[in-house]
């Protein structure tokens, strides 16, 4: 057995590190995290909320090689996250469900001494549909006239993200994604409109703290010694959770319509041909269980639920923001816990970010699939986004996973739709083309035609060295 490999981005955390061992998530303590986490570890709280699925599942742990002997005190093994995400891969509603989570835990520890020391969209993850908090070392004790020094960045990750896209129709994604600590307030309250102050809590949380910043952000003050000093206490913490967390609940994103929103409604397959891709989907999908599916270009998941009854989980993957949105929530009614929806585009999938490019993963670095589901979108990908068929064939081969694959041929509606208005030089989007350089990196199992034929459905295995 190897030695425990750094969890990248852990780094910043220098009482705390995260490390994988083997296939298991562990976290070093330090002396400091070590007396804060045997504090928790006897919270009602705490023990409450992982039953619950709000915490992710973590206990104390024996030695594991490189961590003890490298000195720290103690460590933790957590329950493994199926697939991690990032808050810019999230819809507004996922980052709307984090943020209420990590206000409702906040609220919990308070009432029994504790505290979040920050308040970062990462220490969230997904289980499904389901947010699930996974920084266990965030907490520590409440020390008296202490203030919640995580206000500032629960605006810049979680509430300004939320007030660009319920009031602005800005989609957010861009901007967490472009900084990887949020948005600042001073970026904020450029972005939002005078008539925007009027809006709930941007005069407050937007405008009144950038101003605040712009006085006394350069000055070198010790701001948390002067709250202590003046006599900050849990209850006005409480207080000021509580009204925070009614302004969020009450945000929403009121986009009715998107490029794909309604796309299952006018996919332009009759009811038989719809039925037969379904059943196409199903036999592939239940050849063998998987550990891992994607489901790229999945819109509103149906062939994700079906990949979902015979895999272990499924990442649904769509570059509309609102479709994912929906799906979302849709999930959510269903209760479902082995389908993560995402916003990915992928002509521009997330790279790796941060010191080093270490602290955040690109997508395939998070764990590639098994099986990988493309279903009605290889047309998309190459007339749309201007990507050489060739090379994106080589990257579904370059997962190594299983393909179903559906080709949408020159005489489709959908692709005369793509051409309109733009100059074809797409002479490499065709049938006979694809078909080569399908078999060329796969080995195909099955081929079968959908109605007259201008869509065709393929299931492969990857070719082996």
């Amino acid at each position: 057995m190897g030695d425990a490999i750094l969890e990248p981005g852990s780094f910043r955390d220098r009482r705390a590190r995260v490390f994988y061992h083997d296939g298991g998530v562990f976290r070093g303590l330090g002396e400091e995290a070590l007396r804060d986490w045997e504090r928790l570890s006897q919270t009602q709280f705490f023990s409450r909320l992982m039953a619950a699925g709000k915490i992710v599942p973590t206990e104390r742990s024996d030695d594991v090689p490189g961590l003890v002997s490298a000195g720290w005190a103690a460590v933790l093994r957590h329950q493994a996250i199926p697939f991690v995400s990032y808050p810019y891969e999230w819809s507004f509603g996922m980052l709307h469900a984090a943020a209420l989570l990590h206000l409702d835990i906040l609220l919990d520890a308070l009432g029994e001494g504790m505290i979040l020391k920050d308040s970062s969209a990462f220490n969230i993850q997904w289980t499904g549909a389901d947010p699930v908090f996974i920084d266990v070392a965030s907490f520590e004790r409440l020390a008296p006239g202490q203030p919640w020094v995580g206000y500032r960045q629960f605006c810049q990750m979680f509430l300004y993200p939320l007030f660009l896209q319920a009031y602005r129709d800005i989609p957010f994604q861009p901007w967490l994604r472009g900084a990887i600590d949020g948005i600042e307030p001073a970026h904020c309250r450029n972005i939002l409109s005078a008539r925007d102050r009027l809006r709930p809590g941007v005069f407050t949380h937007v405008y009144l703290q950038s101003k605040l910043e712009d006085r006394y952000g350069g000055q070198g003050r010790d701001v948390s010694k002067e709250v202590r000093g003046a006599g900050f206490h849990k209850e006005l913490i409480e207080a000021n959770v509580r009204r925070l967390r009614r302004l969020v609940e009450g945000l929403t994103w009121k986009s009715s319509s998107s490029e794909w929103a309604t796309y299952a409604e006018r996919h332009g397959y009759d009811d038989a041909d719809h039925e037969a891709k379904r059943a196409f989907v199903a036999e592939a999908c239940a050849g063998q269980r998987r550990r891992l599916v994607w489901d790229i270009g999945c819109n509103a998941g149906a062939y994700s639920r079906i990949a979902a009854e015979h895999a272990d989980y499924v990442v649904a993957m769509d570059a509309d923001a609102l479709v994912i949105d929906r799906l979302h929530r849709a999930l959510q009614a269903e209760t479902h816990r082995s389908i993560l929806p995402l916003v990915v585009d992928l002509a521009d999938p997330s790279p790796d970010l941060g010191w080093r490019g270490l602290e955040r993963k690109s997508l395939d670095k998070r764990g590639t699939p098994e099986l990988t589901l493309c279903l009605a979108l290889i047309h998309h990908a190459v007339i749309g986004a201007n990507i050489p068929l060739v090379e994106f064939v080589d990257w579904l081969a370059g997962l190594g996973s299983a393909l179903v694959i559906e080709f949408v041929t020159r005489s489709d509606p959908m692709v005369a739709r793509l051409l309109q208005n733009k100059r074809d030089d797409y002479d490499d989007y065709n049938l006979e083309f694809f078909e080569k350089t399908l078999a060329s990196r796969f080995t195909i199992q099955r081929r079968a035609p959908i109605g007259t034929g201008t869509r065709i459905l393929y299931f492969a295995l990857p070719r082996r060295p």
